[in-house]
């Protein structure tokens, strides 16, 4: 069976796949473009993960050509090796085009995690019913999607569920991180890539500052995702928040995360681990003019809301700010109210046990099981 991973996400879920496999099917041969956990698991790798782990339009555009290449490459091989299974995990502007080949030439074929096509860009789901047989998704409404456009997938959980531990003891996260243990904390994340710090962390400066003003006693915390963001995150700080206790962690973003009473973040997959460390969050998110007519204005994003908590909830819990509505006072009022309303508090906290109680289900073991059913029909 052939694997093809990107992103360290993509290596975590398919370690915990192959290792439930080899398990299951004792003698099978895994690999393919693997990580170091799926190595360790029992994949022997043909090609790093590292191959297919570029950000960035500019990036990726100067990848391009070695990307196809590699692609190319990687078609001829599995055509003439011919696993009775290929299994694309994320990475999907990569593995669609490749599944989508390797399917027209016979191959059974399969994606695990969906792209976002339920939220934008739907006019993928004609790609990936070309490209695959059977799409395995994270999120349990996204089987139903794809059943009203014809394609066959199943729900296996989201392996951060299975991962994280709902341990809530922020005293304990403080101490490590050598923060007080008194006095309410803020955790302020504005993002992972540059172009979010440049939108979103003057805004959120400002917040912690107005906020401040209202809460004297306030501390903030920030997880610093890569060295190069930390100038962009000081400088903010610097001009919008200077008297402000502000600390800047390097990593640690799920230790920060436990550590505060309230958590403002940009929208993306942390919202996901926020939510499943059991933190009151609130979201926010400032692109570029152009994005925000695409998006907004021509009607591009589908779904009514853009965190995956409010998308995975029974009813919308976080307050969502975008854009124009992202201002450094409603930010601040609404933050306000979770640090000082238990209620407001204990409504997220209700909302987020039940959608981690639906997403921890084994994902590893649930893909391994949907794969070896495949084997066994071939």
């Amino acid at each position: 069976m052939a694997f093809v991973a990107g992103e360290i996400s993509g290596d975590i879920l398919g370690a915990a796949i192959v290792r439930a496999l080899r398990e299951r099917v004792p003698g099978v041969r895994c690999y393919g473009i693997a990580g170091p956990r799926m190595t360790a698991a029992g994949c022997e790798a043909i090609e790093s993960i590292d191959a297919l782990s570029v950000m960035g339009l500019a990036e990726v555009l100067r990848e391009l050509p070695r990307l196809l290449r590699l692609r190319r490459n990687l078609v001829e091989r599995l055509l003439h090796e011919r696993p009775d299974l290929v299994v694309g995990i994320d990475a999907p502007d990569f593995n669609l085009g490749l599944e989508r080949r390797l399917r027209a030439a016979g191959l059974r074929t399969v994606h695990v995690v969906s792209p976002t096509v339920w939220a934008w860009r739907a006019g993928r789901v004609k790609t990936i019913a070309q490209a695959v047989e059977r799409v395995l998704c994270l999120f349990p409404f996204e089987p139903h999607w794809y059943a009203d456009h014809g394609v066959a997938a199943d729900y296996i959980g989201h392996p951060l569920a299975d991962e994280i531990d709902a341990d809530t003891d922020a005293p304990a996260a403080r101490r490590e991180l050598g923060l007080p243990s008194d006095g309410p904390l803020l955790t302020v994340m504005p993002g992972s890539r540059g172009s979010e710090i440049r939108y979103l962390a003057p805004v959120f400066a400002q917040a912690a500052a107005d906020l401040h003003r209202v809460l004297p006693a306030l501390r903030v915390v920030t997880p610093v995702a890569k060295p190069a963001l930390r100038a962009g995150i000081e400088r903010a700080i610097a001009a919008h928040a200077p008297s402000l206790p502000w600390t800047l962690v390097d990593g640690e973003s799920r230790a920060c995360m436990r550590a505060g009473d309230a958590v403002l973040l940009a929208s993306g997959t942390a919202t996901l681990e926020c939510l499943l460390t059991r933190r009151p969050m609130v979201v926010a998110y400032r692109g570029s003019p152009l994005t925000a007519f695409l998006m907004l204005r021509l009607g591009l994003l589908k779904s009514r809301h853009v965190s995956l908590p409010n998308l995975l909830c029974a009813e919308p819990v976080v307050p969502e700010l975008l854009q124009s509505a992202a201002t450094p006072l409603a930010l601040a009022g609404e933050l306000l109210s979770l640090l000082r309303e238990p209620q407001m508090r204990e409504r997220q906290l209700l909302a987020f046990d039940a959608v981690r109680a639906s997403l921890r289900c084994n994902a590893g073991e649930r893909a391994a099981a949907i794969l070896d059913e495949l084997l066994r029909t071939a």
